[in-house]
């Protein structure tokens, strides 16, 4: 099919990147924004802001409405069974923290908590902290060589003293959708709590939430061309009611006086001070635009961009991918080149990707790897963008060998 994207022109960023000769092939790290979401944006910053929830004038309740549909939008977005299993964060990062610190209590010295070898340190350091804290074990379930959770390992490591299960659905850095059906089978039939880490896997397709059964998913808006600053966590109705408050503040508290308080039930309970209401407001926008588009096109045009890319990429002699990546993104290493040299010459022919070790450091580590060059795609990117990249690594590489 043609590489050509028809929601390019939707992204003013993308055109004023391109104008300025730069090729944007980092979105796993942060998406450009559609129009909408800067009229969103503009719209309400510029009628006449107001807090939410709180006030009973007409500003803040207009605020209000906008900002309450945009849960309900969510909701829809990821069909949970209602929109009180919404809550806004400022990310998945901190949606993690939040279940970190509101599950705690409920785990005992002696139990296990159960990561992957591929999680991103935000899904990584906040179980590793609570471990810690409670004298708890953290098991961390090993990759094949696919890049994919080894079934049978987690069938063997995931046991009665497992608690609580926490996975990506789909790596930023393997580019390999996980198990997830699978491994929440496991965790469930041993009485525990899951944890999906949605950053990257929200991003490409629907997600039903009631479908996949977890007990939380968490993910962010700047990833799913929304604005920065706004996260997405989903729990479902019987966790949430497990969860510990762990911020306080304005508008989460019921009844307070100077030695006790009672406290909101989620997600109002999870929200403690002003939110970041414009930001919430253009993530609604966000959701309307990724709802009018065919998902079936996108995903076939998504499909076609990384086929061409893996292609590319094991055409060149060299150049070693990471894992067996399925969508939206590939990182790869050169033999004899260091990640940060052929970084930063491509970033001086306008190309735009990511080096390192992207937050998932021990999985580097067990790699073998002090980092690797990560190309991410998103639905605004083209045949001419892939075509600008190669040009730009074979060039860089005939300086560096």
């Amino acid at each position: 099919m043609s590489l050509i994207s028809p929601w390019r022109a939707d992204f003013p960023g993308i055109l004023a990147l391109e104008a300025e000769g730069q090729t944007y092939l980092d979105s796993a790290a942060t998406a450009q924004k559609p129009q909408a979401v800067l009229d969103a944006l503009l719209g309400y910053l510029a009628s006449g802001v107001a807090n939410v929830h709180r006030a009973q004038h007409l500003p803040g309740e207009r605020a209000t409405r906008a900002f309450e549909a945009t849960r309900s939008k969510a909701a829809q977005w990821l069909n949970a069974a209602r929109s009180e299993e919404i809550i806004f964060t400022r990310g998945s990062t901190e949606s993690l923290n939040l279940l970190a610190y509101g599950l705690e209590h409920l785990l005992q010295p002696g139990e296990q908590i159960v990561i992957s070898a591929q999680e991103h340190h935000a899904n990584l350091l906040p179980w590793q902290q609570v471990a810690k804290r409670r004298n708890l074990e953290l098991v961390v379930l090993p990759l094949d060589n696919t890049g994919s959770i080894d079934l049978q390992q987690a069938a063997r490591l995931i046991g009665p003293r497992t608690r609580l299960l926490a996975v990506s659905q789909l790596s930023n850095v393997l580019g390999r959708w996980q198990a997830l059906t699978e491994l929440l089978t496991l965790a469930r039939t041993q009485g525990a709590l899951t944890v999906v880490d949605g950053a990257q896997g929200a991003v490409h397709g629907r997600h039903d939430m009631q479908a996949l059964g977890c007990d939380f998913y968490a993910c962010s808006s700047h990833k799913l061309y929304g604005p920065d600053g706004v996260g997405l966590l989903y729990g479902r109705g019987a966790a949430l009611a497990k969860l510990q408050h762990w911020q306080f503040g304005g508008e989460m508290v019921l009844d307070a006086d100077y030695h006790k308080a009672h406290f909101r039930p989620a997600p109002l309970g999870f929200e403690a001070g002003t939110p970041a209401v414009s930001a919430v407001i253009a993530l609604g926008a966000a959701l309307d635009w990724l709802s009018s588009l065919d998902h079936l096109t996108v995903a076939q045009h998504e499909a076609a961009l990384h086929a061409e890319l893996l292609a590319g990429l094991q055409r060149r002699d060299g150049v070693r991918l990471l894992g067996q990546p399925q969508l939206a993104l590939a990182s790869f290493c050169v033999d004899g080149v260091h990640n940060a040299d052929l970084a930063h010459l491509l970033s001086e022919q306008g190309i735009a990707v990511r080096a390192g070790h992207h937050c998932a450091m021990p999985l580097m580590k067990g790699l073998g790897l002090s980092g690797a060059i990560r190309v991410s795609l998103g639905l605004y990117n083209n045949g001419e963008d892939l075509q600008r990249f190669f040009s730009a690594l074979d060039s860089a590489l005939e300086l560096l060998r």
